[in-house]
């Protein structure tokens, strides 16, 4: 795959509380916010956005890192330019890495997005997507009632090195009983992982199942599941290790992510939560 120049996508820019950002949309439709992995808006982020586009939902993707529409796995060099460009980022003050118990700063900025974004775009409310560094943001969000759709894809923050780090996720307490609220009136969270992830442990898992309990919604993987052409061990379960056939699990993983967006935002006689 080569480098995607985003042609097909409108590009514009959204401001919040000081900070101004690229952001860039395709379709029309209900706003799903598609926040991606490290090292960016790599093209099979862009891949993943196009089909929730095809649904029948405008594609929003906020420029946080990287740069956008590289491909990381056209060389070594390219991968090295991603990362690069990355990690000055992930390591400002707006991230948390590894801090238990806290909601990264960067989220009150992605709320003002998907609100700005429901205004404009309408619908029932908005759809969100983290994924890796970014996959507990979609949670955090959920705190607003707008985001009616959160997809949680291979959450990895806080990084898992101590006990208490793998049996959480990067939310704020006050925000979680928030989230736990909406959950128990009728909420619905998709999490994914490959079981073999140590980036994703299986205890951050378990922590969301009795947090959010039948509302949160396990997607766990297998590594034969996972495409054997990416570069990397099995991780990122809607781009990098998709495998986009019929019958496949990855498919079915996307297919299911793609089925809360329908009718969340499509279908839905009411507001969840």
């Amino acid at each position: 795959m080569a480098d995607d120049d985003l042609r097909d996508f409108e590009r514009t820019e959204f401001t919040h509380d000081g900070t101004t950002r690229t952001v860039f949309r395709r379709g029309t439709g209900p706003a799903v916010i598609v926040i991606a992995e490290i090292p960016g808006i790599t093209p099979k982020v862009l891949d993943f956005a196009r089909k929730v586009a095809d649904l029948g939902c405008t594609a929003v993707l906020p420029h946080l890192f990287g740069i956008p529409g590289l491909d990381p796995n056209a060389s070594n060099l390219a991968a090295l330019k991603g990362m690069g460009s990355a990690l000055p980022s992930c390591i400002s003050k707006e991230f948390t890495i590894l801090a238990t118990g806290k909601t990264s700063p960067v989220v009150d900025w992605l709320r003002a997005l998907a609100r700005a974004e429901h205004e404009r775009c309408g619908g029932p409310g908005v759809g969100a997507i983290g994924m890796c560094f970014t996959g507990g943001y979609a949670l955090a969000m959920a705190t607003d009632d707008v985001i009616l759709a959160p997809v949680l894809s291979q959450p990895s923050l806080p990084l898992g090195l101590t006990a208490k780090q793998r049996r959480n996720i990067d939310i704020s307490p006050a925000d979680l009983e928030v989230v736990k609220g909406r959950c128990a009136a009728g909420l619905n969270v998709i999490g994914m992982r490959f079981k073999s992830d140590k980036l994703v442990p299986a205890e951050r898992f378990d922590f969301l199942r009795e947090q959010l309990g039948d509302a949160f919604i396990a997607v766990e993987l297998e590594d034969a599941d996972a495409n054997p052409d990416a570069r990397l061990a099995p991780h990122s379960v809607v781009t990098e290790h998709l495998i986009d056939e019929p019958g496949q699990a990855t498919r079915a993983a996307l297919d299911q992510v793609l089925d809360l967006f329908r009718t969340r935002l499509l279908h839905a006689d009411e507001p969840a939560g």
